[in-house]
């Protein structure tokens, strides 16, 4: 059971990786300064979608790769 759980850290940890670095571009090269709120609003609400979708993403298949190379053990 430890071995699940040191798993999904390493894969939550990559996800949100990912996600930050994903948010980080997204509103650094592709989004312009707002100069209203809503537009920071919809800006936010853009990069954040984009950074949940990576972060999943990642962290999911992180998880399905290091579970493939995890023996499972059958119990009776």
């Amino acid at each position: 059971m430890k071995e699940y759980i040191t798993t999904s850290i390493k894969a939550g940890a990559m996800g949100a990786v990912m996600g930050f670095l994903m948010s980080f571009l997204m509103n650094y090269l592709f989004l312009p300064m707002p100069e209203t709120i809503i537009a920071n609003a919809i800006g936010n609400g853009i990069s954040g979608f984009a950074s949940g979708f990576m972060g999943g993403f990642m962290g999911l298949l992180m998880y399905l790769i290091a579970s493939k190379k995890t023996p499972v053990v059958k119990t009776n």
